[in-house]
């Protein structure tokens, strides 16, 4: 195969895995009724003038299934910890006993799952656009190379080719949605 033409494969691939592990950063974040540490993962603190993740400022450890428990390694930082989880608007509150923060995650109510499936919803149609997206990318950058003499042979096979990963990852898409939905509606 030529080596443009798999370039360009491999570039649209590379794009249609990003839009996966997007994906999957974001339904590690939507709370499913279970304590997560991940659900704290995009949480940054203010320390010492720099947004710091707050993995890099205290330890988030699971107490049980329903509690986190976060210890700042510096003392002085437990109102800051407690401010950016109210500020990052979980639908949780933080419970500061002086040296740990304690959260706390409520059941979810039936209305509230419901909500929770329609966002990943969304996000996974999101996730497909872009694959969508990066496969029109491809398909264009192999049409530009067959008005500039590729084979048709070969533009059509590698039309083909993206077709199929486009397939791939769409399904995987839908395999990742139903997982969290499943997850969501578990009581």
């Amino acid at each position: 195969m030529n080596e443009e033409v798999q370039f360009i494969i491999d570039e649209t691939k590379e794009a249609m895995h990003k839009a996966l592990k997007h994906l999957e950063e974001d339904l590690r974040r939507v709370r499913a009724g279970k304590a997560s540490p991940d659900m704290l993962s995009a949480i940054k603190i203010e320390y010492y003038g720099m947004p710091t993740p707050l993995q890099q400022v205290a330890s988030v450890k699971l107490q049980d299934a329903r509690t986190l428990v976060i210890v700042p390694f510096e003392r002085k930082l437990i109102g800051d910890v407690e401010r950016a989880i109210f500020q990052a608007n979980l639908g949780v509150t933080p419970q500061n006993d002086g040296e740990n923060i304690r959260i706390v995650i409520p059941p979810l109510t039936e209305e509230r799952r419901k909500d929770l499936a329609k966002q990943t919803k969304a996000s996974g149609e999101n996730s497909k656009v872009v694959i969508r997206s990066a496969r029109k990318e491809g398909n264009d950058a192999i049409k530009a190379l067959l008005k500039e003499g590729l084979s048709e042979d070969l533009s059509k096979g590698a039309e083909e080719d993206i077709q199929h990963i486009t397939n791939d990852y769409i399904t995987k898409v839908d395999k990742m949605l139903a997982m969290k939905e499943e997850e969501i509606m578990t009581i």
